[in-house]
């Protein structure tokens, strides 16, 4: 018997089930995609696969319908894999073992991997209905979600008429997601030219700070420990001579760095030191809130090198005091939305120069682009260079959207209240679509995970029923 039998829908935990027995993991999706694939073929349902994994399958629409503007449905295949300790499961060859605790679902000493299997057990119990009345389907399953959206980046949009999308990977029920930020990784390079001085070694460290998610945390107004440094650097050169040899600080360029540590060169000590106890006591204050265990430290010694020339140094100082970061602009459309902002993550001091690896996000393209922009002024004027990679597009708010106003409706009558629309400064699959597909009027959805990406996850089965049924009203309300 299966664990999942005679739960409601039963068509749609039926799918979830047979998900849950073929690992699925980012970079193992071959077998689910070749599954998806052979669901189409013993339906006789056109579908399309790549060498990405991704797979489309395309189901007409029923009569009554074909006259509808055709609804593309969107979810990724592949899930996080972690584990409890001392869990001994083979999370790339072994499926999950399923477990009903009350009204939820997990999996036993694993993630559940609801985020987003439920997304592919739904359309695929759509695809399979005979019962169900909708316009042309265009199901969407990408692969590799989880590691930077690169399904969505490389699929082929061609096979898709449909300029309505529902994207089903969502974790909180009444909430509609409208919009995303598209970002970028900016990789500023400063050459570096080295020259002897005579001086006494100091290292400074920064350290203590809260931290968080560069996008979804940045609204915070924490501080960066990279940032911070450029400060204290600026301060200790405005009392005494001095040159850097190594600056470092962070480990990835999407997340707030917490720490941040340089080794100098200075010719008078004591004036150093003060200008650093000075500034940290003012650093303390202005973020006794958000980062109240904030620390800066000087001490002698340290891992010696050649320093940087006073040309080189004072470029530096020039270039950590004066790099763009945090938020730099709010949405107009969504109040309380961060717009626009830019995360100096990593600071190194390598072989080819001084590297300031810098997030950058924005909803809206063309402020991504003046990002850039100011980026690249500055590095040129300084002798340097920009680097980017990891491209992707925004996702805008769209003011006036006909998709996310039939789906307000439908969930007005169905709930009685309001759902809740909300945009996420974060990359989103949404966003690469609405860059390949002109006009796309997208609402994601979803409904209860619980601590998704843990081994803890968990998905509320009521809220699966109540999203489901919301779900085919949507799909039946789209006839004309």
């Amino acid at each position: 018997m299966r664990v999942l039998e005679g739960i409601e829908p039963q068509r749609v935990f039926h799918f979830f089930e047979q998900i849950c027995t073929i690992p699925h993991g980012s970079r193992n999706t071959r077998a689910i995609s070749d599954w998806c694939v052979a669901f189409a073929k013993e339906r006789g349902l056109e579908h399309h696969q790549d060498q990405a994994d991704n797979v489309i399958i395309i189901k007409e629409a029923t009569p009554g319908y074909e006259h509808a503007e055709s609804i593309i449905l969107q979810g990724h295949l592949d899930m996080v894999c972690e584990k409890e300790v001392g869990c001994s499961k083979d999370m790339d060859r072994e499926g999950l073992d399923l477990m009903v605790d009350g009204d939820v679902i997990r999996a036993v000493g694993t993630t559940l991997g609801g985020d987003d299997g439920i997304a592919v057990a739904m359309m695929l119990a759509i695809l399979d209905a005979q019962d169900l009345a909708h316009p042309r389907l265009e199901a969407v399953f990408t692969a590799d979600e989880e590691i930077g959206l690169l399904g969505a980046s490389a699929i082929d949009v061609r096979p898709l008429q449909g300029r309505r999308m529902v994207n089903l990977d969502s974790e909180t029920e009444g909430i509609f997601t409208v919009s995303c930020a598209g970002g970028s990784t900016d990789r500023c390079i400063l050459p570096l030219v080295r020259a002897e001085h005579a001086g006494t070694a100091l290292t400074v460290t920064v350290r203590g700070l809260q931290g968080g998610h560069s996008g979804t945390e940045i609204h915070k107004g924490g501080a960066n420990a990279n940032i911070l440094m450029g400060r204290i650097l600026q301060a200790m050169a405005a009392r005494t001579q001095l040159r850097i040899q190594w600056v470092r600080g962070g480990l990835k360029d999407n997340a707030i760095p917490v720490a941040s540590e340089a080794l100098l060169s200075v010719e008078d000590a004591p004036a150093a030191r003060a200008a650093v106890e000075e500034l940290a006591a003012a650093l303390q204050n202005e973020y006794r809130v958000t980062d109240p265990g904030l620390e800066v430290s000087v001490a002698e010694g340290g891992e010696t090198a050649c320093p940087m020339d006073a040309a080189t140094t004072d470029k530096v100082i020039c270039m950590l005091t004066c790099l763009p970061n945090g938020v730099q602009a709010m949405s107009a459309d969504i109040p309380g939305l961060v717009q626009t902002s830019v995360n100096l993550g990593i600071l190194s001091t390598e072989e080819e120069g001084l590297s300031a690896s810098c997030c950058v996000r924005s909803s809206v393209d063309s402020q991504k682009e003046m990002l850039k922009a100011r980026l690249t002024t500055l590095m040129t004027q300084l002798g340097g260079r920009v680097e980017v990679s990891g491209d992707y597009p925004g996702w805008a708010y769209l003011p006036e959207s006909p998709l996310r106003r039939t789906m307000t409706d439908v969930f007005q009558e169905r709930y009685g209240y309001e759902p809740k629309i909300e945009a996420i400064h974060a990359g989103l699959e949404c966003g690469l679509f609405a860059g390949k597909i002109p006009g796309l009027d997208c609402v994601s959805i979803g409904p209860d995970l619980l601590e998704i990406h843990t081994p803890r996850e968990a998905m509320c089965i009521a809220s699966v029923q109540r999203v489901w049924a919301f779900l085919l009203e949507v799909l039946a309300r789209a006839k004309g």
